[in-house]
């Protein structure tokens, strides 16, 4: 009977001092949460094939070109995990050169009305690439506080930079713990090239990603991929300064927003909500622990594809499934003269949809 008790005391010691360890090891600081409604994939957002249809461009060039635009020359531009921004045609496999290494993670861009490629740089800032190749920083801070984890972007017509801070606590390399923090710090900035002044618009988001003005500037969306929400945010009008929910309830976690000019707002999923994650919501111990893991054991690997369109009363015009996962992890969607080019951070090319319509 001794050496069972002991047997036992020793055993509940070891595991006191593992979670003890653990306790320490772990930099999150977790908070309860309540995830947002899940409608699953039913209804509006039944699966299909339609994804499926896609071909792939500059395969095998780079790792994760997470965004593409297009530019004033008419090629299309991404950027890859390695910091190279890449210049390549919809036509021939081979045609494609590097434009330039930005040394961090270029993730979302567009052309200023200059003619500049202004890229959201996970580690660098904002930037500002000029036709030339030269590398500016627009702003990397705000508020005596180094952005630490620039996102997506949009450009108004006056020039001013509309982008994302998805976290104040975790870069790139370790995003993942944000979401087991849940401390909801992501943010919505503003860049005015005009006065250089960055401005903080929204706070308090479950890591601030995807970006994109409305018609007229009238208004500017952000997606919150902690919750599965789209947010906007009034700019003209009436309800300027006023926020509310553009969307509730995607049955997934949204990325990059784009606007098509027209009619369609393109929400990029790269992954599924998870039911056994988002159980952990009102359980911080556990995700305390968690946090003591690296990065690598924490990533969750998708194999889906899928992406929503919005019409400009957020409704769902548009449902794109790929479910066995010919492109998957979709981080954006951009669409040109009626084809869709969807950006990822795990594929090594960039997919190619037309659209029927």
């Amino acid at each position: 009977m001794r050496i069972l008790l002991w047997a036992i005391g020793s055993l509940i010691g070891l595991v006191v001092i593992l979670l003890l360890a653990m306790m320490s090891l772990s930099d999150v600081k977790p908070v309860v949460w309540d995830p947002a409604p899940n409608p699953g994939l039913t209804g509006d957002f039944a699966p299909n094939n339609h994804l499926s249809a896609a071909t792939l461009l500059i395969n095998g060039v780079g790792e994760g070109p997470e965004d593409v635009t297009r530019g004033p020359d008419g090629f299309f531009y991404t950027g890859f995990d390695d910091g190279r921004i890449v210049r390549f045609s919809n036509g021939e496999a081979g045609n494609h050169s590097v434009v330039q290494n930005t040394g961090g993670r270029p993730l979302g861009m567009q052309f200023d009305q200059q003619g500049n490629l202004i890229v959201a740089d996970a580690f660098k800032g904002l930037l500002s690439i000029s036709p030339d190749g030269d590398i500016a920083v627009l702003t990397d801070s705000v508020g005596g506080k180094k952005i630490l984890f620039a996102d997506d972007l949009d450009i108004a017509a006056d020039g001013t930079v509309w982008f994302s801070d998805a976290s104040q606590r975790f870069d790139q390399r370790h995003y993942i713990y944000d979401f087991l923090e849940a401390s909801a710090t992501g943010r919505l900035l503003s860049y005015s090239p005009a006065t250089r002044e960055t401005a903080v618009h929204l706070d308090n988001l479950f890591f601030a990603n995807g970006v994109a003005l409305g018609p007229d500037d009238q208004y500017v969306l952000v997606t919150e991929t902690g919750t599965g929400r789209i947010h906007r945010l009034w700019l003209q009008g009436p309800e300027a300064g006023r926020t509310d929910l553009f969307f509730d309830a995607l049955p997934g976690s949204p990325d990059n927003l784009s606007f098509n000019g027209t009619d369609t707002f393109w929400v990029a999923i790269p992954a599924l909500r998870n039911p056994a994650i988002e159980a952990l919501a009102a359980k911080p111990f556990i995700r305390k622990l968690l946090g003591a893991l690296p990065p690598d054991a924490l990533a969750l690997e998708g194999q889906y594809g899928f992406v929503v369109g919005l019409d400009l009363d957020g409704q769902v015009t548009h449902n794109l499934h790929a479910p066995a996962g010919e492109v998957r992890v979709i981080t954006s969607v951009n669409e040109w003269d009626g084809v869709l080019y969807l950006g990822s951070i795990k594929m090594n090319a960039v997919g190619l949809l037309a659209l029927s319509r």
